[in-house]
């Protein structure tokens, strides 16, 4: 019977750490069915959803554990369950730019969080603008929304709520 692991590892951002890793859960035959991995400064976040037998997933932490004092990395491990399809939720992309300023996940967070819309991920960056220099921040969002929202309505709302912050922004359906 298949088994989980949620694995999220950050340690220094060095040539040849994904392959190490990915190996330590091969080599225990494990088998990675999700991951997000990314650089954040000089530091190399990865969090990934690994998939095994009873046998493979116990062997795994204790190697990891191992692995992560070599390698220098703070390793946390944490059993689970793949999640569920919901049929009440509709996945919806946010994409949102504006010049950079405090708080602007929070606001958009909070935005989700106040109508009951669950966040399943998100990516962030910020940037110099082309022309002017300005610093930029980008917040890409996969949500669901609970299809019993109106949607003609929330995007109405969505839509105030940025140009109330001066957000450059997009809600719409995530395209499979």
């Amino acid at each position: 019977m298949k088994q989980h692991i949620a694995i999220s590892a950050i340690g220094p951002d060095k040539t040849g750490l994904v392959h190490e890793l990915t190996q330590v859960i091969s080599d225990c035959g494990g088998n990675i069915s999700e991951s997000r991995m990314t650089s954040l400064g000089s530091e190399f976040a990865m969090v990934l959803l690994v998939s095994g037998n009873w046998h493979s997933l116990a062997k795994l932490e204790t190697e990891l554990n191992k692995f992560a004092d070599t390698a220098s990395l703070t390793l946390s491990l944490r059993r689970t369950e793949p999640r569920s399809s919901r049929t009440d939720l509709l996945p919806y992309s946010i994409d949102a730019v504006c010049l950079d300023q405090t708080g602007i996940v929070t606001a958009l967070a909070r935005f989700c969080s106040s109508r009951s819309i669950d966040i399943a991920e998100v990516a962030t960056r910020a940037y110099p603008a082309a022309h002017t220099g300005a610093l930029m921040f980008a917040v890409q969002m996969i949500v669901n929304v609970p299809s019993r929202l109106h949607l003609a309505h929330l995007r109405e709302e969505f839509m105030e709520f940025c140009d109330s912050l001066n957000l450059d922004a997009i809600l719409e359906p995530v395209k499979s």
